[in-house]
């Protein structure tokens, strides 16, 4: 569908410009705040490191990312393997994911 293809476009090249300003720091959140964060998954088909950036909920080692897409690539490969990394403060961090789908999907990712 070409407005699919339009949108998925449009989220690769904001995310070209939103990633390099992450991955210094820029825009993480504080420990309790709201703030984006790049998170890196396990592609599920080819297995490679696959990442992106989000907008996130954090408090303290736990952080809140959704989205309203049921096709999103990035919950679909967090809950074929919820081991990640998350850049926060311009440093990867292990992490952990639990995934809940519905209206809005869910994942609390657990930093190590």
């Amino acid at each position: 569908d070409l407005s699919d293809q339009i949108i998925r476009t449009g989220f690769r090249l904001l995310n070209k410009v939103v990633e390099p300003a992450l991955e210094r720091g820029l825009g993480n959140p504080p420990p309790i705040g709201v703030g984006a964060v790049v998170i890196e998954t396990t592609g599920r088909v080819s297995g490679k490191p696959r990442r992106v950036p989000l907008m996130t909920s954090r408090i303290g080692d736990r952080l809140l990312v959704s989205t309203a897409r049921p096709d999103s690539q990035w919950m679909a490969n967090l809950e074929a393997d919820p081991h990640l990394r998350v850049q926060v403060g311009g440093e990867f961090r292990e992490a952990t994911a639990d995934t809940t789908r519905g209206p809005l999907n869910v994942a609390v990712l657990q930093l190590a």
